[in-house]
């Protein structure tokens, strides 16, 4: 969700799906449940709180996952993800999310039946799904669940959904109260819609606490930091190939995440680091 390595947006410009703002509007509970209500069309009662950017690495030679927004129900959890530019292997990226998500919610020496019922939700600015001529479907939600293909009255059962909005087909909505939050994520106008608003306010008030200032502050200089040292490797130079190379190089040092990487760079997860693992030490930013 970075707009640009080299000139951070300043505080006073973030909008809702800015990185960083997204996720402290959703810390408030109320306003987390109530989006999630919406969108996912189902009740949260007494919800822990929202964890932002929750890491998640079982185990230190296992890839980790960080979550946007990761929250518990009683019987629930439900990570929230927004996605402000096209990413990789969406599909694949869902399943690693589910499968972490589940690992790290079952405890030893509990039985499956056990296992919350799994939401992952993504929120995308553009449309993730094309076909095989690159045309995309123009959904502004597509749906999926584990079906049998012999007959689709058998339930697997096994009480994990994933939903993807598409905010540029906002106007295909059937529904008024998703359309109208689509259009706010795609074009950052609440319009009418009082939620909308609600979001749009609390982002302006966000915007003038001094504690989240000093906090986007640090973040830009840590980005910054990353940048300084891809130059170093000489990630910012050369073709596309010497570019993944050395975005693989950088990855190795275990001193940021793949995620971290791709988004600052703009260079896709999949293209530098399906052939790394993390073999010890801390999980990387």
């Amino acid at each position: 969700m970075t707009e640009s390595i080299f000139h951070p947006k300043p505080v006073d410009e973030l909008t809702f799906t800015d990185d960083g703002m997204f996720q402290e509007v959703l810390r408030d509970p109320e306003i987390c449940a109530e989006l999630v209500e919406r969108l996912l069309h189902i009740r949260v009662g007494h919800i822990e709180y929202p964890e932002l950017e929750k890491t998640i690495a079982p185990y230190y030679t296992t890839k980790g996952v960080r979550l946007d927004v990761y929250l518990k129900d009683s019987d629930k959890i439900i990570d929230v993800e927004l996605q402000s530019y096209p990413q990789e292997a969406l599909g694949k990226r869902t399943r690693y999310y589910q499968s972490m998500i589940d690992m790290d919610s079952l405890m030893k020496g509990e039985d499956y039946s056990e296992l919350k019922d799994s939401y992952i939700l993504f929120i995308c600015k553009q449309d993730p799904f094309k076909d095989e001529n690159k045309k995309r479907y123009g959904l502004p939600c597509y749906t999926f669940r584990n079906i049998c293909e012999e007959n689709p009255a058998v339930n697997l059962n096994d009480k994990s959904l994933k939903v993807i909005y598409n905010a540029s087909a906002y106007d295909e909505a059937k529904d008024e109260r998703i359309s109208a939050f689509l259009r706010f994520i795609h074009t950052n106008e609440p319009g009418k819609d009082d939620f909308s608003n609600r979001l749009s306010a609390q982002v302006e008030k966000i915007k003038d606490n001094e504690i989240f200032r000093r906090d986007y502050a640090a973040m830009n200089l840590h980005d910054r930091d990353i940048t300084r040292a891809a130059r170093q490797e000489g990630l910012l130079q050369g073709a596309a190939e010497q570019a993944i190379e050395n975005a693989k190089a950088l990855l190795a040092d275990r001193k940021y995440s793949a995620q971290k990487i791709s988004e600052l760079l703009n260079i896709p997860v999949e293209a530098f680091s399906n052939e790394n693992q993390y073999s010890g030490g801390t999980t990387p930013l």
